[in-house]
This record gives structure tokens, sequence and C-alpha cells, in this order.
């Protein structure tokens, strides 16, 4: 493996590298848990067809210390999605994804994204989110907007409701480079990196994003 290339550690119970994951990443290794201060630039893990995955990604997170973690299920479904982000991963995809859609879950995170299924990102754009079956509270508006001015705290409710620049700025009755300004600012001072962590910041199932 080049010297330069991305590591990628799977973390699956009978550690077992699925044919998938090697056609994507054929240098990856494989564990059965995370180790600590991981020799790897993103973890993958397979989460149990049972039991709580909250506690088990939590610990993996911990472990991986700033290594990103990308949950893989075999049976994806919303609520363990949700669940999964609460837990702070970077992603969540399905454990048989093709190689090629591996390779995209890896860059989106690699490049500070996260990355979710379509249905997810559906119900946070739109705001119909219902938070894991009420297993997340969504944060007073104080919480996330008491370091944004009025203006910024509008642009983000709207961004939230799946919203484009151009329709922004039509509501507003401002530009479109205004409503980039306001997007700059605001996703310095929640520290989000783009418009889906800034829903997951606002709706209290990710904290600030270093």
């Amino acid at each position: 493996m080049p010297e330069n290339a991305t590591r990628h550690l799977f973390v699956s119970p009978d550690k077992t590298l699925r044919s998938n994951w090697t056609d994507a990443f054929p240098g990856a290794a494989v564990s059965s848990t995370v180790p600590t201060a991981p020799n790897a630039d993103v973890i993958w893990v397979l989460l149990p067809w049972e039991g709580d995955v909250t506690q088990l990604l939590t610990e993996s997170r911990a472990a991986a210390g700033n290594v990103p973690v990308i949950a893989l299920s075999d049976v994806p479904d919303d609520t363990q999605g949700l669940a999964a982000l609460g837990a702070g991963v970077a992603g969540y995809c399905n454990g048989h994804a093709a190689p090629a859609v591996l390779q995209q879950v890896a860059a989106t995170v690699l490049g500070g994204g996260v990355w979710v299924g379509q249905s997810i990102m559906q119900r946070l754009m739109t705001g119909t989110a219902s938070l894991a079956a009420q297993k997340f509270t969504p944060p007073a508006p104080s919480e996330w907007a008491a370091t944004l001015t009025r203006r910024e705290a509008d642009v983000a409710r709207i961004v939230a409701l799946g919203s484009s620049n151009k329709e922004i700025a039509r509501m507003l009755n401002i530009s479109e480079r205004t409503v980039k300004a306001h997007l700059g600012a605001i996703f310095e001072k929640l520290k989000v990196r783009d418009r889906l962590q800034l829903t997951l910041r606002m709706n209290g199932i990710i904290k600030s994003v270093s």
C-alpha cells in the first residue's frame, strides 16, 4: 500500500473482511474492536443485528479519538441511523453497499461532511424528524441561536427546511451573496461544515464539529 494511501479499519465481531469492503479499499484492515489510538484514517463499525448501538458507537468514538467513525448496518433504518448520529459518528450506510458507494462515503467524511441515507436526510432537511422516537430532545432555540444575529437565525431555520440559497434570498428579500455570507458566519459560529451538519446541530443530534 502506498505511503500516502488512506488507511481503513473495519470493525466486525467475526473479524471478516467482506469482499465489497476490500474491493473499495484493497489495503483495509479488520479488528473485532476499535483499538485505542488506532492506526487508521477512517474506522468502519459494523453494527450488531440487535442491541443498543448507541453504547457501542459511543465507546468506539471514544477509542477512535480524532479518527472519524462510520457506522455500517445490514438492516439500516432511520431510527438506528439517528441514534448513530447522536452517538457522534460521521456516517451511516448499508454494510453491503457497493464499493463505489463506500468510496463516496469515505470521501465525504474525510472532506469534513456527514453521510446519511436519503430518507434520513429528507426527514432532517424537511424538519420532520421525530428524533428517534423521542429519544433526542431538540435544544431550545436560544441554545443554538445564542451566538447568531436575528437574521442569521432566520437563515438557519429556512436552511433546515431544505431551501436553496435562491429561495432563502427570495423569502428574506436579500441577495444570494448575502445569503452565502450569512451561511459562512453561521457555519463558523456553530462550528459546523455544511447544511446537513447545521440541521443536525439545530435538532440536537450533534454538537459543534471541530
